[in-house]
């Protein structure tokens, strides 16, 4: 349905694009080291969840839809800020928490909450939706067959690839704050300058128009 040249080139760009330094990065990063291997990684797919949820707004026209109205486009972006400003308080709060728990992974949480927060950050964040609306359809060729089934290929690929990405951040971040994490007055600060990556997403988003 879809070239290979495009394909391949398609897996480029995504790839260019999850590594380049953004919000996402920086949250699975944060999560990690001050969360463990299992955090940063489970918060990792959460991202590559919402990624192909966006893909399907953008395949249904729920996205255009969205972005098009400025009140909901606003509201939207305020509640993503509200939630980054949800997890920043709780890193602030339980700062130092988890170095006073023994696991082998880091994490004292189940990877399912991560799963959904990372999920939940990226989903009702607008300008993932923007990005996809505006990425997919480059790569997209009504010759080739049903324009929705390309756009559901790519988005699939887009989450994979960002599973891989993501999930290897995760990991190496996890990796590191497992060593830092048993310095407990270090972890402290691990866990508080976490909390404040999290605020500083938070402003961004709410300060950035369309």
């Amino acid at each position: 349905m879809i070239s290979l040249e495009v394909l391949l080139a398609f897996l480029a760009a995504s790839a260019l694009i999850t590594i380049a330094p953004g919000p996402d990065n920086l949250m699975v990063l944060s999560v990690g080291i001050s969360r463990g291997r299992s955090a940063g990684i489970g918060f990792g797919l959460g991202c590559a969840l919402g990624c192909f949820t966006h893909t399907l707004w953008a395949t249904l026209g729920i996205g255009a839809v969205v972005l098009a109205s400025e009140a909901t486009f606003t509201t939207l972006k305020m509640a993503g800020a509200a939630y980054l400003v949800y997890i920043g308080v709780q890193a602030w709060r339980d700062a130092g928490k988890m170095a006073l728990i023994k696991l082998d992974d880091g994490s004292a949480e189940p990877l399912a909450a991560h799963v959904r927060r990372g999920f939940i950050a990226n989903v009702i964040n607008p300008k993932v939706a923007l990005f996809f609306i505006a990425f997919l359809p480059q790569f997209v060729d009504p010759a080739r067959g049903a324009v929705w089934g390309q756009m559901l290929l790519l988005g699939a690929l887009f989450a994979a690839q960002t599973v891989l990405i993501f999930g290897s951040l995760g990991w190496f971040a996890g990796s590191v704050g497992a060593r830092l994490q048993q310095q407990p007055r270090l972890a402290v600060w691990l866990d508080r300058c976490a909390a404040m990556i999290f605020f500083g997403l938070a402003l961004h988003l709410a300060t950035t128009g369309r």
